[in-house]
């Protein structure tokens, strides 16, 4: 059976137009759905992304990379495949790939939210007859609380911790989760640092026109006084930094989608927890595929097995992107709706 996108080695494929849609491997042409490291992979002779993912794709892949933007909307024509990119919701510049040809509309949504995070593009649902959709957080347990609410949380732990001489070390990804974070805390009446990554990686967006809060730089010669107190952004990876032990007081808040897993599995390296994921929960999930009026939807990362048999459940053709091209049992198991619940 051919299929206008593949699944191979390299990742998601279009035969027809011979272009890649965020390869794991070098490739000629590749599309980038944003430009989180573990979509945006160096070495790739010519890359497409949307716009306002320019200043991070160059910054991570080199300055010299082979670049074309383009509008959310704007379509382009390669080998008479229609394609455009529309908004994901994810992070800054993410988006949805559409492909269209001979009149059927595919869209991979890379990695999307549907809360509106006030710093990129919010999601929009693109109508389709297949979906391949994310499923990071695709169980009916993973279901977020509304932005505001946790934005309060985080507001009321960083000021007890000022008010108790503690300093607030504050942790997510530098791309996406801390754009998000100063955009939507309040305006402190104290300094607000962040980890030179996070600096440099702002600079850029802000070259390139878009408005951010300041922040002062997290810088090896600060003294633990200067910091007492302090709010300090940083990204998980910088937790072993000298900075970080010659503080005498201060928490460490994480933010992410996976802290109610982890505080299951008593993890110890942060006092606190903070659930704010750039992921859709179970119930976005199923709000997105629902939208795009797809009949067959491909689960690709994260709970894939168990989304796709809900879908299944649902009525709705599906299966495991990385299976579409197993046997025709596999096959069967997808054009068949799943009859016990799950």
């Amino acid at each position: 059976m051919s299929h206008l996108l593949e699944f191979t080695r390299k990742g998601i494929y279009c035969p027809q137009a011979d272009i890649y849609i965020d390869p794991s491997h070098r490739v000629a042409n590749a599309i980038i759905t944003h430009a989180h490291g573990d979509h945006a992979r160096p070495g790739s002779k010519h890359y497409l992304a949307h716009k306002h993912s320019e200043p991070i794709l160059r910054m991570r892949l080199g300055e010299q990379i082979s670049l074309r933007t383009v509008e959310y909307g704007e379509e382009f024509i390669i080998q008479g495949v229609k394609f455009s990119l529309h908004p994901a919701g994810h992070i800054i510049g993410s988006a949805q790939v559409r492909v269209e040809y001979k009149g059927e509309v595919w869209v991979v949504s890379g990695d999307y939210k549907l809360q509106n995070d006030n710093f990129c593009t919010p999601f929009e649902p693109v109508k389709c007859d297949v979906f391949i959709s994310e499923t990071t957080f695709g169980l009916s347990k993973f279901k977020w609380q509304p932005q505001h609410t946790v934005m309060d949380e985080i507001t009321k732990w960083v000021l007890d911790n000022r008010n108790n001489g503690i300093t607030s070390v504050l942790m997510g990804y530098a791309l996406g989760k801390m754009q998000r974070l100063l955009v939507n805390l309040p305006e402190f009446d104290f300094p607000v640092y962040a980890h030179p990554t996070i600096v440099k990686l702002h600079e850029r967006l802000k070259e390139a026109g878009h408005k951010l809060p300041a922040t002062l730089p997290l810088k090896q010669s600060l003294s633990a006084k200067t910091l007492n107190g302090a709010l300090v952004l940083s990204q998980p990876s910088a937790t072993d930094n000298l900075w970080l032990r010659k503080l005498p007081d201060y928490q460490v808040g994480f933010c992410s989608g996976w802290v109610g897993a982890f505080e299951k599995k008593k993890r110890t390296n942060y006092q606190r927890g903070f659930e704010l994921s750039d992921h859709a929960d179970w119930e976005e999930l199923n709000t997105a595929v629902k939208e795009t009026g797809a009949q067959r939807i491909y689960t690709t990362h994260g709970y894939t097995s168990e989304f796709s048999k809900w879908l299944r459940v649902c009525g709705l053709q599906s299966m495991e992107w990385e299976k579409m091209h197993d046997s025709g049992a596999v096959q069967m198991v997808m054009s068949m709706p799943e009859q016990n619940d799950i």
